[in-house]
C-alpha cells in the first residue's frame, strides 16, 4: 500500500529542498544551525559529545534540577539508570491487558459518524493514564494532567531559552505541588508503583531528593505522553489518506508492528530535536562554531531519498526501515517500547471497531510540530 503525502506537501517539500541543497544550514545569522540528511541527523544523535543535550542558555543555577532530556553523562546515565527498569520491556509487557482494557473503554465510547476530536478522547488520555498509574495518579486527577502537561510542553522553548509564559509557570507550580504532597505520603505510607520504588531507591548519594523526584515526575508525564499522542493521530491521517489500510489491520494483527513503524517514520511524532556544540565542527561540509544550537530535523531525515525508496509513500511492509522518529544513541527514546505497545493497541481496536476514519477537516492539521498535534477532528464510521 503506498501513496503520495496529500496533506503537507509545503513542509516535505522544504525538507526535500534543503536535503539537495541546503544539507546543513543557518536558520537566519546567528541562529540555530538545521540539519536535513539522515546520515548527519545520525552523526548527531549519535555524538553526544561534540553534540551536548544542555542546551539551555539560563544559568545553572536558575536550570532547577537536572533532566534526562536535557542533561549529559555522567549525569544523565544516573539519571537513566534510576528509572530504566521500570521501561524494560518485559515489565512494560505485562502491563499489556491493562493498557488494553483502557484504550477499549476510551474507543467504545466514541460517537459514530460525527466529528470527535480523537485527542482530547484517545491520543492524549491514552498514554496520561498508563504513565499517570506508574505514578500513583488516582484516576480523578487525568483530565488535570494532561492540561499541566500541555501547558509546559508548549512552551518548552521559552523554558530553555527564555521566559517561560505565565500559563507555564503556574502549571509546573501546581503539578509540582501535587507531586510534593504524593511524595510527603509515600514517604510515610510505602507504595508499590514506579514513583514508590523511587522514593525508596537508595543511591551512592543517598535517596533522591524531592527535586529530583519532581524531575523524574515532569520528565515522564511530559515527554511520556507526547509520542504515543503523536503516532495515534499520525495513524488516524494515514486512514484518512489510505483508507484501504485499515480493514487488513483489522483482518492481520501481525501487519500491526509494521505500521506502526512506518506511521513514526512517515509522519515523526517530534519534527525536530535540539543539540548544543561543544567544540568547532564539520559537518557536511560546514564548519559550526562551538556553543552554538543545532536543530536535527528528524522529520527530514525520515523522509531521506538516500536512505529510503519512494520516502514520501507511506508503504506498510516497508523493511528495512531505519528511521529515527524516537531518537538515537544514549538519548534514544526511554519509554520507545511503551509507545509502540500503546500505538499497537489503539491501532488494533480502531481497526477492530471501524471501517473508516476520516478527516473532519482536512485543512485543520498539524503536521510537524513537537509531539502530537493539540486537537485532531475525525469521523469514526
Amino acid at each position: 500500500m503506498s501513496d503520495t503525502d496529500p496533506i503537507a506537501p509545503d513542509l516535505y517539500a522544504g525538507y526535500r529542498y534543503l536535503r539537495d541543497n541546503a544539507p546543513v544550514s543557518q536558520v537566519e545569522t546567528g541562529g540555530p544551525w538545521q540539519v536535513s540528511r539522515h546520515a548527519d541527523v545520525h552523526a548527531v544523535l549519535r555524538d553526544h559529545t561534540t553534540f551536548s543535550s544542555v542546551v539551555s542558555t539560563q544559568p545553572p543555577e536558575e536550570r532547577g534540577q537536572p533532566s534526562m532530556l536535557f542533561s549529559d553523562p555522567p549525569v544523565h546515565h544516573r539519571l537513566r539508570k534510576l528509572v530504566s527498569t521500570a521501561f524494560k520491556p518485559n515489565h512494560i509487557e505485562r502491563q499489556s491487558e491493562r493498557i488494553e482494557a483502557r484504550a477499549q473503554l476510551l474507543i467504545q465510547n466514541l460517537p459514530r459518524g460525527e466529528p470527535v476530536d480523537l485527542v482530547a478522547a484517545l491520543a492524549a488520555p491514552l498514554p496520561v493514564m498508563v504513565i499517570a498509574e506508574m505514578l500513583g495518579v488516582e484516576d480523578g486527577d487525568m483530565g488535570t494532567f494532561k492540561q499541566w502537561s500541555d501547558a509546559i510542553f508548549s512552551n518548552i522553548g521559552e523554558i530553555l531559552f527564555g521566559t517561560p509564559s505565565a500559563e507555564a509557570q503556574k502549571a509546573a507550580a501546581e503539578m509540582d505541588q501535587y507531586f510534593l504532597d504524593q511524595i510527603d505520603d509515600i514517604r510515610a505510607r510505602p507504595q508499590d508503583h514506579l514513583l514508590g520504588r523511587l522514593i525508596a531507591t537508595k543511591t551512592e548519594d543517598g535517596h533522591l531528593s524531592n527535586d529530583e523526584l519532581l524531575s523524574f515526575c515532569r520528565l515522564l508525564l511530559i515527554a511520556g505522553n507526547e509520542t504515543t499522542t503523536g503516532l495515534i493521530t499520525a495513524s488516524a491521517r494515514i486512514f484518512h489518506e489510505l483508507p484501504d489500510t485499515l480493514p487488513p489491520l483489522n483482518q492481520d494483527d501481525d501487519l500491526i508492528p509494521a505500521f506502526i513503524e512506518e506511521a513514526l517514520r512517515y509522519y515523526s511524532p517530534f519534527s525536530a530535536t535540539v543539540r548544543r556544540t561543544t567544540k568547532e565542527i564539520e559537518l557536511a561540509g560546514i564548519m559550526i562554531p562551538k556553543g552554538d544550537l543545532v536543530l536535527p530535523l528528524i522529520a527530514s531525515a525520515n523522509r531521506d531519498e538516500h536512505v529510503f525508496d519512494q520516502p514520501d509513500s507511506f508503504q506498510i511492509d516497508r523493511n528495512p526501515n531505519p528511521h529515527l522518529a524516537l531518537g538515537f544513541g544514549i538519548h534514544f527514546c526511554l519509554g520507545a517500547h511503551l509507545a509502540r505497545l500503546e500505538g499497537k493497541i489503539a491501532v488494533k481496536q480502531l481497526a477492530k471497531r471501524f471501517s473508516s476514519i476520516r478527516l473532519a477537516d482536512e485543512g485543520k492539521t498539524d503536521v510537524g510540530g513537537l509531539g502530537g498535534p493539540k486537537e485532531l477532528m475525525v469521523i469514526l464510521d
